[in-house]
């Protein structure tokens, strides 16, 4: 018996693990999570999901022993990899300019120690709102982009820095005509205005009508590359206008763009949420095309 147990023992021992193994573990764990890190708050990062929930099929599908799925999943590969260079070439050109420069092994052992200190809250929406009516009442053209999920650096780059606390005050006095920053839009940043005077990418969209400007086309591109919320405040008629998800909701009041934010950046913000979003959404939609 016990030369039974004795045999059974060697054939499932366990390998050789030393103190370099385990090192080994630790700081591939601790690059795989910065790299997640680096990666999600870009665009790469919605795309790293659609990655990892087909991987997560082909494992499925090989335990379930399904064949045709198999085969059509292995001969796409090569497809993959030449798609996923093309998608995430943004990305990867900023990672080898950074590792060029020395800043991309800076960032991997740099932590941020304010995330979650200064929320984009309540009292941020409030002196937007603020801003947004008396912006509306002067007919002053303005454009207003708040940054969630994924990273606005790259359009902050075009701008100039400001790093300031939000305010009515001072979003009012920098899209005030003729002032130095009053031409492009402002970012925003949890409860701070990065910058100011930024570039954003416009929309080739057919749908939108022609007599909106170069701020509402690039208010909706905008929404075509991140999950941002913008707010599009019209020069002409003094409109207010919110850009998200493709789509661009005209004719607002400072109370529909507060409970849209609201709802939007709450840290609750489960399904049952989006779907009451959604909702909203649509429902001002068919409003503003009344």
């Amino acid at each position: 018996m016990l030369a039974i147990l004795k045999e059974y023992s060697t054939r499932f021992a366990f390998p050789s693990f030393g103190i370099s193994d385990i090192i080994e573990i630790f700081l591939i764990a601790f690059l795989i999570y910065k790299i997640i890190g680096w990666f999600r708050g870009s665009k790469a990062g919605t795309i790293i999901k659609g990655i990892v929930v087909l991987v997560g099929f082909t494992v499925l599908a090989s335990i379930l022993h399904f064949d045709a799925i198999l085969w059509l999943l292995q001969n796409s590969l090569t497809f993959g990899i030449t798609a996923a260079l093309i998608i995430f070439q943004p990305e990867l050109r900023r990672a080898l300019e950074e590792l060029g420069k020395g800043n991309f092994i800076a960032s991997l052992f740099t932590f941020d120690t304010t995330e979650g200190t200064e929320l984009f809250d309540e009292q941020v929406i409030t002196e937007i709102g603020r801003a947004a009516t008396e912006m509306s009442r002067t007919k002053t053209g303005a454009l207003i982009v708040i940054e969630r999920g994924i990273s606005l650096q790259d359009y902050e780059k075009t701008g100039i820095l400001i790093d300031g606390k939000v305010s009515s005050q001072l979003l009012v006095n920098i899209f005030e005509h003729n002032t130095p920053l009053h031409d492009g839009a402002v970012i925003i940043r949890g409860n701070r205005i990065v910058a100011a005077t930024c570039y954003l990418p416009l929309t080739a969209s057919q749908d939108l009508s022609k007599e909106l400007g170069t701020r509402h086309r690039a208010a909706v591109g905008i929404s075509e590359v991140t999950d941002s919320y913008t707010i599009v405040v019209s020069e002409e008629t003094g409109a207010i206008s919110l850009a998200y998800d493709r789509r661009l909701i005209r004719n607002l009041t400072i109370d529909d763009i507060k409970g849209i934010l609201l709802r939007a950046f709450s840290p609750k913000d489960t399904e049952k949420a989006r779907i009451k979003l959604w909702k909203g959404l649509r429902a001002n939609e068919d409003k503003s095309e009344e």
